[in-house]
């Protein structure tokens, strides 16, 4: 009992004697803190870190007086916290200058007549409240931080709404304005073809007739909220490529693009059949316009396989790699790699893909450009070769 009063009054004689030394070498200490700081010049707040930091000298004597309490650390913790997001700067030069200052303070504190095993206990209480603030401070940092990235998203979405909403208006106008006369210019184009099968030029007509139509329906697509799923069934993936191929004809050879297909004979997906077709159609004329920039030879490589428990088909060009900043977004509304394009082109895509069970992804670079079709196998399913 006597041992432990008397290590309880040094313990205490030489707290006193370390409040002493740190109040004497306030100067000191802070001066050679200001003059190895980091401070940006943009800095909105730039006065306030000097100010802060003396705030924080302050607190460590308090400590040591036993008269900080924990809340007044984490308020200071959050308002600096606070002026480094709206600063915008760095937040890896915050806890440089903080610990800065804490090994500033702990390597004077041996000019102290501390003996080095009460030295010991006071480096170990520096330590924690320095560890406190930064963790209050970086963690409160954090969660404003995602709160200004979730309104950013929120926003973000809202804006996609409302675009999605003002062009649901113009497509319902523009569908309603040229929906008619095409459905009526591509039945007299049939019967001409019909009434006149060697008459030159009529299978051009139908093919372009089609595609303005694809794109009316393109534009539909988007400006749904949700797509209508319909009857799904058994689809040979190279049928349906090799029509894609044929209606695609006059692109393929006007681009001098070479089609390589290596699809499985009996390879089969469970999908909208009309809806897959809208998304290999996009994809083989996505490609044929990305080679026209590029140098022959212009390969359009379609293939299939198995692979971790799915049916994959992916459409490649070895045409220009697509930024990686676009990659990430290449699926989203109005994203477009092309001068002229929409942006609803992939985003309908995906869509209709994920509506029949399934997902799509990309990759690119210098090399090739793959655009893949992912659909889960049916457990025991095997692929009919």
């Amino acid at each position: 009992m006597v041992n432990s009063m008397v290590l309880s009054s040094e313990h205490k004689k030489y707290k006193n004697v370390l409040i002493q030394y740190l109040e004497e070498n306030e100067s000191v200490f802070l001066n050679e803190w200001n003059k190895t700081i980091k401070i940006n010049e943009i800095d909105p707040y730039k006065d306030k870190i000097k100010e802060n930091g003396y705030g924080m000298y302050s607190l460590v004597i308090q400590t040591f007086k036993e008269v900080l309490s924990e809340d007044v650390l984490i308020k200071l913790a959050y308002q600096v916290a606070k002026e480094r997001l709206e600063a915008n700067i760095n937040i890896g030069d915050f806890l440089y200058n903080i610990n800065l200052g804490r090994n500033i303070i702990i390597r004077n504190l041996f000019g102290a007549d501390i003996p080095i095993n009460y030295m010991q206990i006071f480096i170990n209480d520096i330590n924690l409240h320095f560890d406190t603030f930064s963790y209050h401070a970086v963690t409160r940092y954090t969660n404003l931080t995602n709160e200004v990235l979730e309104e950013k998203k929120s926003y973000i979405s809202e804006n996609h709404k409302d675009k999605l909403a003002v062009l649901g208006q113009i497509s319902s106008s523009f569908v309603h304005e040229f929906r008619n006369p095409l459905t009526a210019i591509m039945g007299f184009n049939k019967l001409l073809k019909r009434e006149n099968p060697g008459l030159k030029y009529l299978d051009i007509i139908d093919y372009e007739l089609n595609q303005l139509n694809f794109r009316i329906t393109q534009f539909l697509h988007t400006s749904k909220s949700d797509f209508n799923e319909e009857q799904r069934e058994e689809i040979s993936v190279l049928k349906l490529i090799e029509e894609i191929q044929e209606l695609t004809y006059a692109n393929i050879v006007d681009a001098s693009v070479n089609v390589e297909i290596d699809i499985y004979p009996n390879f089969v997906m469970t999908a909208s059949k009309d809806g897959l077709k809208q998304v290999f159609l996009n994809l083989f004329i996505n490609s044929i316009d990305a080679l026209k920039d590029k140098e022959h030879p212009r390969i359009l490589r379609v293939n299939s396989l198995i692979e971790a428990n799915e049916r994959i088909v992916r459409i490649s060009n070895n045409g220009p790699a697509i930024a990686s900043e676009l990659i990430e977004s290449i699926f989203e509304p109005f994203v477009t790699t092309k001068e002229l394009g929409t942006g609803i082109g992939l985003y309908v895509c995906k869509k209709i893909i994920e509506n029949n069970a399934g997902y799509m992804n990309c990759v690119s670079n210098e090399n090739l450009t793959t655009f893949s079709i992912h659909f889960p196998t049916v457990q025991n399913e095997f692929i009919r070769v």
